[in-house]
């Protein structure tokens, strides 16, 4: 029965994690801490569209900027689609616009990664608290 139990609240605290990948502040959506998720929605999206603005989707390179590409896809798996239609080279960006944006949408995944930790753990919290009681 315990396992059992434990399985759960692993489970649960996975599709937590999950859904905050999925969509920036999902995760908080399901702990029903709707303040939170409308907050984090809109920081994350807004500032990784600042960056998709100034250097267009070309900043998204899967080929070229590894290592700005493995920060940037912890927005959402959608920036995979961006990356495969940037990696044909169809939208070159160069100089200090690429620079930018690739910080700005780089931030944007990094900060949903604390969205996404910070959500697993109000759901580890919250299944302490309702087991002890």
């Amino acid at each position: 029965m315990a396992q059992r139990l434990k399985d759960r609240q692993i489970m649960f605290m996975l599709s937590v994690g999950l859904l905050a990948w999925l969509m920036p502040g999902g995760g908080h959506l399901l702990l029903n801490k709707k303040k939170h998720a409308l907050v984090i929605l809109i920081a994350i999206v807004l500032t990784f569209l600042i960056g998709i603005y100034i250097g267009s989707i070309g900043v998204i390179n899967p080929i070229e900027a590894k290592p700005w590409y493995v920060a940037q896809i912890l927005n959402s798996p959608a920036v995979a689609i961006l990356g495969h239609l940037s990696s044909t080279g169809a939208y070159p960006v160069y100089a200090r616009p690429n620079e930018i944006g690739q910080i700005y949408t780089s931030i944007a995944g990094l900060l949903n990664l604390l969205c996404i930790v910070n959500a697993v753990y109000l759901a580890h919290l919250g299944r302490i608290q309702t087991t002890r009681n």
